[in-house]
């Protein structure tokens, strides 16, 4: 299998597995998470969520998985516009999915929505078995791109779909001027006084800086097995959405 840079970016300089140590980072910053969230998007992340569920609004999907799940945002917010039988999220951090789970049963959406343990890489799910999987912002928190995407191509039902948002470093050069400088001043201080946590948001520009985008992107999820990959630029090029068809 190919590797790929953002496998070799780590939040924090110790021993462990990526997978483990992502583990430990979101469980860290999973009270925090949802506010860093909105702020750091400037509001943004629940616009382009709804972008790419209204993606799938045609397909109707009754099963939906969202992968690396965290908080259940895409999770709930799926539920909410496109009212799916069921929805399972799944995370490798409890500490975000119990955040997740107390927001759904507040929404009265627990009979809907359910979350499980799991890693991406090796999902304890039948073959076929979802119509559509959701993944926002997290995979590039994949330890092998390869197998984690081979992994949701295997659940999916044939002509089923993949929707994942992920930041992006724009291309345009004065856009990418103004992220620049975003990321190094402003993403610190939001850092150290709402998550307390300068390791976390130190990885994630070095993450989102060394992910595969656009051709290179759709070039992996071909060769993950998918047959049709489209790609949409948000927000000043800073977000990318791939919408995937096995």
């Amino acid at each position: 299998m190919s590797d790929y840079k953002c496998e070799k970016v780590l939040p924090y300089e110790s021993t462990g597995s990526k997978t483990e140590q992502i583990s430990e980072m979101f469980d860290h910053i999973a009270r925090q998470y949802d506010k860093m969230n909105h702020l750091m998007s400037l509001g943004q992340d629940r616009t382009w969520r709804r972008k790419a569920i209204d993606a799938l609004a045609d397909r109707r999907p009754q099963r939906v998985l969202d992968v690396a799940t965290g908080t259940g945002d895409f999770a709930i917010a799926m539920t909410q516009r496109l009212c799916p039988k069921r929805v399972l999220g799944v995370d490798i951090s409890e500490e975000m999915m119990k955040v997740g789970a107390e927001k759904v049963a507040a929404m009265g959406l627990s009979d809907v929505v359910s979350f499980e343990k799991g890693d991406s890489l090796d999902l304890h799910l039948e073959d076929g078995s979802f119509d559509a999987v959701t993944v926002a912002f997290g995979v590039r928190n994949f330890s092998s791109l390869e197998k984690g995407l081979s992994e949701i191509n295997r659940v999916l039902v044939p002509g089923g779909a993949l929707a994942i948002l992920e930041m992006t470093e724009p291309n345009n050069p004065i856009l990418h001027l103004g992220y620049k400088i975003y990321t190094k001043i402003c993403l610190p201080i939001m850092a150290r006084f709402i998550a307390k946590d300068l390791k976390a948001y130190d990885y994630l520009p070095a993450s989102i800086q060394a992910f595969p985008k656009d051709d290179e992107m759709r070039a992996l999820l071909k060769k993950c097995g998918f047959s049709s990959v489209e790609i949409k630029k948000f927000t000043m090029q800073t977000c990318s959405f791939y919408l995937a068809c096995k």
